[in-house]
């Protein structure tokens, strides 16, 4: 029976999904695709490198290795709204691929560099996923907690490859590298896999670019072209002078709050399942960053849970009101799956829908 090293099994499947991706052709879905693609290739590289050891693959496994740690931190910025990528963080792989070069002349210190990289980006990943000011704006408000669950098990991810590095070069140190193998087999195994499960996570929970970019802002569509145009111009201008702010006021934190209320109990913006904190600031015409920061300073709770809250509201009436089934009541609460609905309408009432209609109609 032909034995199959464990980094090609990990990458034929990562390969599988990266196919799946690739066929679905989904805008929210591109940078995932991406970055699955680039785990494949370095996995491969991985296990081609420690059945041969070619030249070529000692010197394109560190350079894939140095990609990784940056192409997960591009896909979850997308996500932030960043616009742009900054070119430094080209800057590593680039060192990295000159410094392969110098090789067999010089042995540069790779190791310990890539070891920084991953503490460096995982370390950063869970910062900002901890911050109730930087939650990811194009993220559906139904999923923010399960897109700021895949940001920290990518940051852990990342620190868990720094441990493994760390673990590998302690063996050859002490050992020889007579562990080598059973390291990395744990690594490649379990990392690299939940590294990209966390991006494609992540993936699912972005809004369609057809949703976020509609002109539903309701002060916008009583303007001309060009006037809509310089409001756009102006909200993102504010958000720019926002990421300067350290905090806001009492009184602007509840102004903004006046100005959400409003578009919820008007507009019924909550019902919208694909509402996100990017459009909610555009309807609103205020910086996302203040928005979610007024939220967590009036109510002590995140952009998401607030809205999850206004869903709950009016799924309690239906469940009272009406003789609508179960599905059919979350779906016209604005909730995407079942799951999720459960989950919020108990944290909120302390029951379950069912048990919630029993007690109204027993009153």
């Amino acid at each position: 029976m032909i034995a199959i090293p464990l980094p090609f099994v990990v990458a034929m499947l990562l390969a599988i999904l990266a196919a799946v991706l690739f066929i679905q052709r989904e805008e929210n879905t591109k940078q995932a695709f991406l970055f699955v693609a680039l785990c494949a290739v370095t996995t491969t590289i991985v296990g081609l490198r420690w059945t041969f050891d070619l030249p070529i693959f000692r010197l394109l496994q560190p350079v894939l290795a140095a990609c990784i740690p940056a192409t997960a931190w591009y896909c979850f910025a997308k996500a932030h709204k960043q616009q742009g990528f900054p070119k430094w963080h080209f800057l590593p792989p680039i060192l990295v691929l000159l410094a392969s070069l110098t090789y067999p002349f010089w042995r540069p210190p790779l190791d310990p560099a890539l070891t920084l990289l991953y503490v460096a980006y995982g370390a950063a990943l869970i910062r900002i996923s901890l911050s109730a000011d930087h939650l990811p704006e194009k993220v559906r408000l139904s999923d923010m907690e399960k897109a700021l669950k895949a940001e920290r098990i990518a940051g852990a991810m990342l620190l868990m490859s720094a441990a493994i590095d760390g673990a590998l070069a302690i063996d050859f140190a002490l050992f020889s590298g007579q562990h080598t193998l059973i390291i990395l087999a744990i690594g490649h195994a379990v990392l690299l896999p939940v590294l990209a499960a966390a991006v494609v996570m992540l993936g699912l929970s972005v809004a369609p670019v057809e949703t976020l970019e509609g002109p539903s802002e309701p002060i916008e569509e009583k303007l001309s072209g060009k006037e809509k145009e310089a409001v756009i111009e102006e909200a993102d201008l504010k958000v720019k002078e926002a990421s300067k702010e350290t905090g806001l006021s009492e009184n602007d934190a509840l102004q903004i709050m006046a100005a959400v209320d409003t578009l919820f109990k008007e507009k019924e913006a909550f019902l919208d399942p694909d509402l996100t904190l990017d459009r909610l600031a555009r309807k609103v015409c205020i910086p996302a960053r203040q928005i979610s920061a007024a939220i967590n300073q009036v109510h002590g709770r995140n952009v998401s849970q607030v809205v999850n809250e206004y869903r709950i509201e009016r799924a309690k009436e239906l469940l009272v009101s009406s003789d609508k089934n179960i599905t059919q009541i979350y779906m016209d609460s604005g909730f995407q799956t079942k799951s999720n609905f459960h989950r919020e309408f108990s944290r909120v009432t302390g029951q379950t829908p069912s048990a919630f209609r029993r007690s109204a109609s027993a009153e």
